[in-house]
């Protein structure tokens, strides 16, 4: 035998020796678990979305794997931080698809995040799972075969009720918008146009803002000056404490109806004393909410997670909420779907029949022209007292 022959024999003998190795260690260790994920803010202003996801999340899991998990196996979260940044949060989603085989994974709080992954996830044809981003177009998308589902609210329903609110509650003639200019800002800048439209009003004035901005003084005043008897703001956290503070400057007490953005995190550290001021919407609050399965999950809450001791400490709760039901419906998916395999999840989806959840009990939440479980009636205003988030009672 010739020494390249020798080589190119162990060559061969290696290679099948890993070959077996793969075969004996790789499906072995795959199917101890059914892997599931997540791409979400886990540093920086939004991290407590991020905290209170994986927290919804994790609560569901352990439910879900004390009755045997899905299909025979445990299911294991595996998390990615998207650090609110589109291009990272793609990168993440392929990871999550392509290197830990996920059957499912879920969005964060980012509307230019997901916008950013809906392609690769329709592409791909694994199910991605909005429980925060907002943005009208990430599950209308138009893709021919949709695999983008969603457990949270919608900015074209959120500005019809944004609308009804401050109509009903500040008799608004004319309000004005303070918007974050990116993605999210352009989808409510455009529901909010149609909610007015319907009511045959017309915004006083609209104005961009962006995400590092420590002064929103000119684009306020601009709109003081247009006669704004009332203010949409859509921005998250910081920027929207930024506007807070910009208002307290001017000594302008506009009323203010938000979306949901300042639950996100510190907004009453950052936004100071006028925080409280502000109406916002949400989906869910454990703060006075005495229905079973709310003070059962609050309970398992406090167990899993010692340092939560009241409703302040689990702000957002709308993250736990919405994260929590999105796990249990795309566990009861994977289960009718009887498969792990992209196409036949997104199928079991269409099959959910009734479930029990912490928001509300959900029938037939998605059809193959509505991939959104969350109605308007399933939203409420709130607003910050301290750090905890309480709902409005009118």
């Amino acid at each position: 035998m010739s020494f390249a022959s020798h080589i190119s024999r162990r060559l061969l003998l290696a290679a099948g020796a890993a070959s077996l190795a793969l075969i004996a260690v790789g499906p072995a260790s795959a199917q101890e678990t059914l892997k599931v994920g997540l791409v979400a803010a886990m540093s920086g202003q939004s991290a407590k979305s991020g905290e209170a996801i994986v927290r919804g999340l994790s609560l569901a899991l352990d439910e879900i794997n004390a009755k045997g998990g899905v299909l025979g196996k445990k299911l294991e979260l595996v998390v990615r931080d998207d650090e609110s940044n589109p291009a990272k949060g793609v990168i993440a989603a392929r990871e999550l698809v392509q290197r830990e085989k996920v059957a499912a994974y879920f969005g964060g709080i980012d509307t230019p995040v997901s916008m950013a992954i809906v392609p690769f996830a329709n592409q791909s044809k694994v199910p991605f799972i909005g429980v925060w981003a907002a943005g009208t177009k990430i599950t209308r998308n138009g893709a021919p075969e949709n695999y983008v589902f969603r457990v949270s609210a919608v900015d074209e329903l959120v500005d019809i009720a944004l609308v009804d609110y401050a109509v009903k509650k500040y008799g608004a003639k004319k309000p004005g918008m303070i918007l974050i200019n990116n993605p999210w800002g352009e989808s409510n800048e455009a529901g909010l146009k149609s909610a007015l439209d319907a009511k045959k009003m017309t915004a006083a004035g609209i104005e961009k803002f962006e995400t590092g901005d420590v002064d929103v003084v000119p684009q306020l005043t601009r709109l003081k000056d247009a006669g704004a008897d009332t203010l949409f703001m859509v921005a998250n956290v910081a920027p929207s404490a930024q506007v807070v503070k910009s208002l307290d400057r001017m000594g302008w007490s506009v009323p203010v109806v938000s979306h949901w953005g300042p639950a996100g995190g510190r907004f009453t550290e950052l936004a100071g004393p006028s925080a409280e001021k502000v109406h916002f919407i949400q989906t869910f609050s454990f703060s006075g909410n005495t229905s079973p399965k709310a003070v059962a999950l609050f309970d398992a809450l406090k167990k899993k997670y010692p340092e939560v001791k009241t409703a302040a400490d689990v702000t957002p709760a709308v993250g736990i909420a919405n994260a929590y039901d999105a796990m249990h419906l795309t566990a009861l998916a994977i289960a009718k779907a009887g498969s792990t395999e992209g196409p036949k999840v997104r199928e079991g989806f269409y099959q959910i029949g009734s479930y029990d959840g912490l928001i509300k009990t959900y029938n037939k939440p998605f059809t193959a022209d509505n991939h959104d479980a969350l109605s308007p009636s399933d939203y409420l205003f709130t607003y910050f007292k301290g750090a905890e988030i309480l709902p409005l009672t009118n």
